[in-house]
């Protein structure tokens, strides 16, 4: 399952090189992340209240061209991997014309009272997994 996240660049994202500055694209990888557990029908509000929470624990993000000023992008996220700690999501964030900005894996670990843990089964909806 992929799912989209729409996103309008806005003019504080802009260095002064006029483009969407490099550590702004984590915010819109982290923004599409839970929009994705949104669209999925993930409860991560029950998640937490279990004493869980999900923790970024890599990002390998490759940049490919710049974004500017009012750009209308497009966030794809989409499961690669999910163990029994910890999953993989694959992102790319687009331009409307298909012109990619940026790719990255996120591999994210579930943390029970700062410690690795299991994930709880409860919350293994079928959007975590991986198509085949």
């Amino acid at each position: 399952m992929t799912c989209q996240t729409q996103i309008t660049v806005r003019g504080y994202e802009c260095d002064s090189y006029s483009h969407v500055n490099n550590a702004v694209y984590l915010n819109y990888l982290e923004h599409s992340r839970m929009n994705y557990l949104h669209q999925i029908g993930f409860d991560y509000k029950g998640l937490v209240e279990e004493g869980f929470s999900l923790y970024v624990t890599h990002i390998d993000i490759h940049y490919k061209s710049s974004a500017f000023l009012d750009d209308e992008l497009t966030v794809f996220t989409t499961p690669v991997k999910l163990g029994a700690v910890s999953g993989t999501l694959h992102q790319v964030i687009q331009k409307n014309d298909g012109t990619v900005c940026a790719e990255a894996d996120v591999t994210w670990a579930s943390v029970q009272n700062g410690k690795l843990a299991a994930f709880p089964k409860k919350f293994a909806v079928e959007g975590l997994k991986p198509e085949k």
